[in-house]
């Protein structure tokens, strides 16, 4: 009896280790950065330095930033005429216009903020997992 409780065991981890796999091979990465790579065209030449690493869509910012806010809730939203900026708790994810649809930015937070503070302002709000430091008096000494 004992042979046959180890086996049910070992079959039950062995289902949840096939359901685990399947999970990873058919939605990829577990983050919008993942998502973004999996989904989207790699465009090295719309890098901007070594920081934001460039994808593209035939797809409007509108509905690019559907897709993606549908997957991954971002922590906060900013959208004007310029694209749609998402703000996650480690990284960014700009979308903007471009002639044959999209070209989608990924940045960590520490470089995107200073990027497109002047677009964003106050509108990016910090929720915990943030690094970079706020403006009033006294904050972030």
């Amino acid at each position: 009896m004992t042979y046959r409780r180890w086996f049910v065991v070992g079959v039950a981890f062995a289902v949840i280790g096939a359901l685990v796999a399947a999970f990873a091979i058919f939605y990829g990465n577990f983050s919008p950065r993942g998502y973004v790579e999996d989904r989207y065209t790699r465009a090295t030449s719309r890098d901007i330095g070594g920081e934001a690493v460039a994808y593209t869509s035939n797809k409007t910012p509108s509905q690019v930033a559907q897709d993606v806010t549908e997957a991954w809730q971002p922590a906060d939203q900013y959208v004007d005429g310029s694209g749609v900026y998402l703000r996650y708790d480690d990284d960014s994810v700009v979308i903007l216009p471009i002639a044959t649809g999209s070209v989608i930015l990924l940045e960590r937070l520490r470089t995107a903020y200073p990027r497109y503070h002047s677009t964003v302002g106050s509108h990016w709000g910090w929720g915990r997992g943030s690094t970079v430091r706020g403006g009033g008096p006294g904050s972030g000494k």
